[in-house]
């Protein structure tokens, strides 16, 4: 279920308390202080509120915010009017042509059942629509796929390495801004930069023109810019078509992403600098970012396309955010990543002592961060390299394999090392005992109160997007101050 979705149950079982509690919108606007216009947009799901808002929601109407956030209709009237709703929104009604309707107090709840009924009859008779669910699956089923392969593509190698050879690619070093005019002119297209780009866009490409748009100099970077062109370009030559599906989707601009790093990373080049740096002990991903002009997280990636085929490496890959959630994952080493019961990972948030997360608070160190991770399944060996330069928000990029492939990397000397065992992960019960009824967090200013929750995620919990145990651990080392 979507955020939107969230919203209108919220919304409804919002405006179900205040109608209980006997209250107007203005009624309620008096009492927190909020203006009825902006409730009246919360209760019909058009707006996201902050946890302190709806604290102070849940105050005037002597509830909870766990009452507040269930994600079931407040009742059976409720339930109807939410469905009528979502199925305007679906291409199959849309193509009727009936103006939209607003379930309103003036509809009885027999017309109401009957509209229900009937929109979800011509929604039922349609394509079936994806959803959050299986999109999460889709995305599990191609990444088991990319670890059956060692997320290695023999074909897209072959098409980049025979577009860099007609563009001219002298065998060695980053690809020349010449290189690339002619490799893009090699599938008849040329490259513009213009302003205006739409911020939703990361390319345009007119077809008939045959004409790449990216953003100007302002808005893009000269190595930003160079993978926009060619995970653009890679759609045109691998022979991409419409997609049908988010399986689809996903597929084609996961190739695409691939082409572009073959491109920019040369499977011969890169193969050789990684052979050499292994047999000295000295692999390192900024060694592949350098000498290729390449972003690390790209470097990264490459390295998980070249390491097991190449150099016998089984390897894993993290993208998180300072929370440890992750947003891409990728692993053959069978280091196990915390997934839901559908064997989705995204959203999820890896353990505290695993390197992604303990890289953040490191002392003694610039960018990396190496570690030692002892598990249930055996002992890892990860880099963590926190990326400042291109997002609102930074993020951590983490690269491992077991401890028997450590001594091959730049770094393998290090001698922090963490446990996170099942044992060592549970939260300390004394701890837990002592905070739990007594904690009361607020969320960061970034964290809204239903995006933070992980889209797989049905049961509520008391302060969405908080590390409860962060927050136990806080409190304790300031009652022992205190008492010092």
């Amino acid at each position: 279920m979507g955020t939107e979705r969230d919203l209108l149950v919220l919304g409804r079982r919002l405006r179900h308390v205040r109608r209980a509690r006997g209250l107007t919108l203005a009624g309620l606007a008096e009492r927190t202080g909020r203006p009825p216009a902006y409730l009246s947009r919360l209760e019909n799901g058009r707006v996201e509120p902050r946890l302190g808002v709806l604290s102070d929601l849940a105050e005037a109407l002597d509830t909870t915010t766990a009452d507040l956030l269930e994600d079931a209709p407040p009742d059976r009237r409720a339930e109807l009017e939410l469905e009528l709703l979502r199925a305007q929104e679906q291409p199959a009604y849309a193509e009727l042509g009936l103006p939209p309707l607003k379930p309103s107090r003036r509809l009885s709840d027999e017309v109401l059942e009957h509209l229900a009924g009937l929109s979800r009859a011509v929604c039922e008779r349609s394509a079936p629509i994806d959803t959050t669910e299986s999109a999460r699956r889709a995305n599990s089923e191609l990444r088991g796929e990319m670890r059956d392969r060692n997320n290695y593509f023999t074909d897209i190698e072959q098409i980049a390495a025979e577009g860099l050879a007609r563009a001219g690619y002298p065998g060695s070093g980053p690809i020349s801004e010449r290189v690339l005019t002619e490799l893009v002119s090699s599938y008849g297209f040329r490259i513009e930069r213009v302003a205006g780009l739409p911020r939703t866009a990361r390319s345009i490409t007119d077809t008939r023109d045959r004409v790449i748009f990216i953003g100007d100099q302002d808005d893009l970077k000269v190595r930003q810019a160079r993978s926009v062109v060619l995970q653009t370009l890679g759609h045109f030559a691998l022979e991409h078509s419409d997609t049908s599906d988010f399986g689809d989707y996903l597929r084609q601009r996961i190739e695409s992403n691939y082409f572009s790093a073959a491109v920019l990373a040369p499977e011969a080049p890169a193969v050789e600098l990684l052979s050499e740096a292994k047999r000295q002990g000295d692999i390192s991903v900024e060694d592949l970012k350098e000498t290729f002009y390449i972003s690390y997280e790209m470097a990264a990636h490459r390295f998980t396309n070249l390491a097991t085929v190449h150099l016998g490496i089984p390897v894993h890959f993290l993208r998180t955010d300072a929370e440890g959630v992750i947003t891409k994952a990728y692993e053959n080493d069978g280091l196990p990543f915390p997934v839901t019961s559908d064997g989705g990972l995204e959203g999820e948030r890896v353990p505290r002592q695993w390197g992604a997360r303990q890289a953040w608070g490191a002392e003694g160190h610039f960018l990396l961060h190496e570690q030692y991770t002892v598990l249930d399944v055996g002992e890892y060996f990860c880099i963590t390299y926190i990326e400042t330069e291109h997002d609102r928000y930074p993020y951590a990029i983490t690269l491992g394999t077991t401890v028997a492939h450590a001594q091959h990397f730049r770094g393998s000397e290090t001698l922090r090392r963490e446990h996170a065992r099942s044992r060592d992960v549970e939260p300390d019960p004394r701890l837990v005992r002592d905070w739990e009824s007594v904690a009361w967090p607020s969320a960061a200013e970034r964290s809204h109160v239903l995006s933070a929750l992980p889209p797989s995620q049905r049961s509520f919990v008391p302060f969405p997007g908080i590390d409860l145990l962060d927050v136990y651990r806080f409190l304790d080392r300031q009652r022992r101050r205190r008492q010092a």
